[in-house]
């Protein structure tokens, strides 16, 4: 089978009922802090919080009657996990998934939770792959690929014709990239509509996997991505072949960019988004000048991100934009210092939310001491501010 617009036409037609239809809204915030026209197609509001669950349900849907009894199986620690878990169970097809050891138990619960057969095996994907292909052949289940497969990838497609409907004018689409399943069914179905339109892959910059195959280089396979989702080390090569003649081009996004760019979705647009959309922002926030005067739409491909490396990011974000900063003193260690400083920062206009009192540093004198003071400000001009005015009442302070 090939993937084709007539295809992930018929595709839209057979899970719609079944899916979400997203919507595409006007990133207002983050369009004027950039200055270009951005909308974002919030996927993560589909089921199981993810673009997956329209591939996986495509595939469920074309299996006969004997298939759908025997079951269905699958290797995944992530968003297909759950997407076809959900579907699976919905249709009364009963699922597998293999997962590799070390997956998070929360991952697990949640893939147990939508009626899946959790089956833990291996010690990385690769392992887990393997084993997920023997058990299917042992117990006959269809295996349901997460992106090497022209249905699954029609069904990813119809994010495409959604976006389109929804917002016709696009000038371009930028797509995170990992097995290469969403960009080649939505660039498939995009141009099949607007031949004009521009199709951009983003991807991270550890795993750029997709974007070393089409421009002749060594990716770079090297520790952990925020953008798990996306953190692929072979792209499906039937994939590959129709980004080479689909899509425009590919660009990647380094740790720190992605970083920030889920916290802008989370602070200016109150999304809560996991790397791989955030690597789709970064990309965009790296070439502003290209997308100067164009209507540019982003897929917000899920919000699965852990929830512990949530608050973790958010505190990063918090102290890259100033609005948590720790301030460290060295003061005569005599009473009275502390109430003295806590009354100038108060003054100001900030909050003090943590104090550690240091006599035993040895990298001060005897008679001094250190105090660290975490406070919470409006921005960094503020504490530029208080900490003039720190230095003004004789203080000596540095802020980390």
């Amino acid at each position: 089978m090939t993937l084709t617009p007539d295809l992930i036409a018929q595709t839209y037609a057979a899970i719609s009922l079944a899916t979400i239809r997203t919507p595409t809204i006007r990133a207002t915030r983050l369009s004027h802090i950039l200055g270009i026209d951005l909308y974002l197609k919030l996927e993560n509001l589909q089921h199981t919080n993810a673009f997956k669950a329209r591939g996986a349900l495509a595939k469920l849907l074309t299996l006969d009657a004997a298939a759908r009894k025997a079951g269905v199986i699958a290797c995944s620690a992530g968003n297909h996990a759950q997407g076809l878990a959900y579907h699976a169970t919905r249709l009364d097809i009963p699922a597998t998934i293999v997962m590799p050891e070390g997956t998070p138990f929360n991952k697990i619960q949640r893939t147990a939770d939508l009626g899946a057969e959790v089956v833990i095996h291996g010690k990385n994907f690769d392992d887990s792959v393997q084993f997920t292909f023997d058990m299917a052949a042992e117990k006959g289940l269809t295996f349901i690929h997460p992106f090497d497969d022209p249905v699954v990838a029609a069904g990813q497609g119809t994010v495409a014709l959604e976006m389109l409907e929804q917002v016709p004018d696009l000038d371009c689409i930028v797509v995170p990239v990992g097995g290469g399943g969403l960009i080649a069914g939505m660039a498939v179905a995009a141009k099949g509509k607007r031949p004009d339109i521009q199709i951009i892959g983003a991807q991270a910059h550890l795993f750029d996997a997709a974007k070393a195959r089409i421009e002749g280089f060594s990716p770079h396979f090297a520790g952990a991505t925020l953008a798990e989702g996306i953190a692929v080390r072979q792209p499906a090569p039937a994939n590959i072949a129709i980004m080479q003649t689909h899509v425009d081009r590919i660009d990647s996004a380094s740790e720190s960019e992605i970083e920030d760019a889920v916290f802008d979705l989370l602070s200016h647009e109150k999304l809560v988004a996991e790397g791989a959309a955030g690597a789709g922002l970064a990309v965009i926030k790296n070439s502003l000048a290209q997308f100067a005067g164009r209507k540019v739409g982003l897929v917000i491909c899920g919000g699965n991100i852990d929830s512990r490396l949530l608050s973790t990011l958010i505190l990063r974000g918090l102290m890259r934009d100033g609005r948590i900063t720790r301030l460290v003193f060295e003061i005569d260690d005599m009473p009275g210092q502390l109430a003295n400083i806590s009354r100038i920062i108060g003054e100001a206009g900030a909050n003090v939310i943590e104090v550690i009192h240091q006599r035993m540093m040895q990298s001060v004198s005897l008679k001094k001491a250190e105090l660290e003071i975490v406070i919470e400000a409006r921005d960094q001009r503020h504490v530029d501010t208080i900490t003039a005015l720190l230095r003004d009442a004789g203080l000596a302070v540095r802020d980390l």
